[in-house]
């Protein structure tokens, strides 16, 4: 497993990128979810994503598992990251709104600081992270605002459907660390054992999709594929390897921050005085959960 370091402003710039590449693909699943449904909807998504990485993926050289131990951590690691979480979020957005769902996959972090603190050597839990951590939930709560609280137990199905993608995550989150492949290669060989899964499983129980989808529903599952699968998965198996889970799951709280603010430019959406507000809480969190207690001092120390 590798050591993980202090996150750099580069790490933290894609962070950010990633942020505003998952919030835009919520939007994306609303669109295309209705006319293909959530099982062809994954496996589409996935196989579209598995495309976009294989040439470079195959220019730089496959690198596969070495061994039983490795492949069955990656069909795991793809299952947990790909597989479920993107089948449950889909199934989830058809019954709940987005407040909600973003609320849940808020609970991400704090499920990511446990789980790092247990199963790894080195992302442990200090007291920056947990208020880091919890800067970002508050952000996240400022967002949704009490209405998604009030929501909450009615569709109960569909929250826990999102509920289960973000713990799938997490679990996802610990197996990456374990598995040394390069990023690039890694994410490719979890698409494609994500689509070698999702597509005969979409045959078998999914309705055929009988009708051409919109143009819309079919931008919206092309850059499903091509940025928040292909592109952003590559930038969060480097970031999880390099900064820990808990560090890269702080990202999630972004996430319906940058929403609004894409409602806001893409679709003339009114811009509330509680976003800005928000904002500063997840980046205030960010800081303070990268400026890191005596283990980030020591990493840094080393590598200096």
């Amino acid at each position: 497993m590798n050591t993980i370091r202090q996150a750099s402003p580069t790490d933290l710039a894609l962070l950010l990128f990633v942020a505003i590449i998952w919030a835009m693909a919520f939007v994306a699943i609303k669109i295309a979810v209705p006319e293909v449904g959530p099982l062809w909807l994954a496996a589409i998504r996935v196989g579209i994503g598995a495309l976009v990485l294989a040439p470079y993926a195959i220019y730089r050289g496959m690198k596969f598992p070495d061994s039983c131990r490795m492949w069955g951590l990656v069909i795991a690691m793809a299952t947990l990251n790909v597989v479920l979480p993107f089948f449950l979020i889909s199934w989830a957005e058809l019954t709940i709104d987005a407040g909600v769902t973003s609320l849940l996959m808020g609970v991400g972090p704090f499920l990511a600081l446990v789980s790092g603190h247990i199963f790894t050597h080195d992302d442990k839990i200090n007291t920056r992270k947990a208020i880091g951590v919890l800067f970002g939930f508050l952000g996240v709560m400022t967002v949704v605002g009490v209405d998604a609280l009030s929501q909450m137990g009615s569709n109960i199905w569909g929250q826990l459907a999102a509920l289960g993608g973000s713990l799938c995550y997490v679990t996802a989150g610990v197996l990456i660390r374990k598995i040394d492949i390069p990023p690039t290669r890694l994410a490719f060989i979890a698409l494609l054992i994500g689509t070698i899964i999702l597509i005969p499983v979409a045959l078998i129980f999914a309705e055929p999709i009988s009708v051409m989808p919109s143009q819309s529903a079919i931008t919206a599952l092309v850059f499903l594929g091509v940025l928040p699968t292909g592109v952003a998965y590559i930038i969060r198996f480097y970031l999880i390897n390099k900064v820990g889970y808990s560090t890269f799951s702080m990202s999630i709280n972004l996430i319906p921050v940058f929403g609004i603010f894409l409602g806001f430019l893409i679709l003339g959406e009114s811009l509330r005085p509680q976003i800005l507000i928000a904002l500063a809480l997840v980046l205030i969190g960010l800081f303070i959960a990268r400026s890191g207690g005596p283990e980030a001092q020591k990493t840094r120390a080393e590598t200096a």
